[in-house]
């Protein structure tokens, strides 16, 4: 009898444990994940650095950046690829090659789009439109106009894609450039308040566009501190609503994993940034049921 009574309280619990694992699986199972890689500041990079390159030894490179996002997209097919600016300048091979090599490179890893940074100007705003055909992705960019430049009709304010009934928004913004390039390289592009924009683009995205996830590709900096004046992406979090996810660039901040920020109304926004010269690819998952946005992580992933 005791025998008989432990295989059927053993049978029993089994069944339990069994039936909370399926619980579980449903549960996943019915929630959409959406994956974001992105980088930053990659600064022409195109090789890894040698075995001699101190605490960068090894790391980098686009074939290695590739072979992870490939691995990535295997997993989960709802994955968008994005970059925060500055693509150009860093290696002889922009020297060189103008800046063609780096969007032919992004367009064979399928990039989704991209955001302009400062040192995309670095040849001019005639050398960044030059090599616009060789990119086959999009740029979004909301507060540099560029109407009276090469430019107009090239940049779009934001990109919406759909994944698995998922709606997602993507908006550009870009750092001041009047004392960081110069005038006759970036002509007649006119640079407007971010935060400004930021409120415009966020409310359009949500209440026009019906999008279910909204992302910032930011060219503005992570935070300075000492420059009160200067907006970042922390003062971007703090002051708008609507963002959940900002994807920085410019002061090469490395972070392991996204910074959480509370913004104008008490809602958590997410700001990542990953470093530079494409050691780093971030990675965040959104998860989401009936549309609605419930969990996310992410993290930074060494190449």
């Amino acid at each position: 009898m005791k025998r008989r009574n432990f295989i059927q309280k053993t049978a029993a619990s089994t069944a339990l444990l069994s039936l909370g694992s399926f619980g579980l699986s449903c549960t996943q199972s019915t929630a959409t994940k959406i994956t974001i890689l992105h980088t930053n500041d990659v600064h022409s990079h195109i090789e890894p650095f040698g075995p001699n390159n101190g605490q960068n030894a090894n790391k980098g490179g686009v074939a290695r950046r590739a072979t992870l996002v490939e691995s990535i997209r295997n997993e989960n097919p709802n994955t968008l690829l994005l970059d925060a600016g500055d693509i150009f300048q860093g290696t002889p091979y922009f020297n060189f090659y103008g800046g063609e090599l780096e969007f032919k490179l992004m367009s064979m890893l399928n990039y989704d789009v991209a955001t302009i940074g400062n040192h995309d100007f670095d040849n001019g705003i005639d050398g960044l439109y030059a090599q616009l055909p060789h990119a086959k992705f999009d740029f979004v960019s909301a507060n540099y106009d560029f109407t009276n430049t090469l430019m107009d009709s090239h940049v779009k304010p934001y990109k919406t894609f759909i994944r698995e009934g998922i709606k997602i928004g993507v908006f550009g913004l870009g750092i001041e450039l009047e004392g960081l390039v110069n005038k006759d390289d970036y002509r007649e592009t006119v640079y407007q308040d971010p935060i400004e924009i930021a409120q415009d683009m966020s409310r359009i995205l949500k209440e026009n566009e019906h999008c279910d996830l909204i992302i910032c590709l930011s060219h503005l900096g992570y935070e300075y501190k000492n420059i009160n004046s200067k907006i970042s992406d922390i003062k971007l979090a703090k002051a708008t609503k609507d963002i959940d996810l900002i994807i920085g660039g410019h002061t090469h901040t490395f972070l392991d994993k996204p910074t959480e920020e509370t913004n104008a109304v008490g809602k958590t926004v997410l700001v990542n940034q990953v470093g530079c010269f494409g050691l780093y690819l971030g990675k965040i998952d959104f998860y989401f049921e009936s549309s609605t946005l419930k969990t996310s992580k992410g993290n930074t992933i060494s190449v």
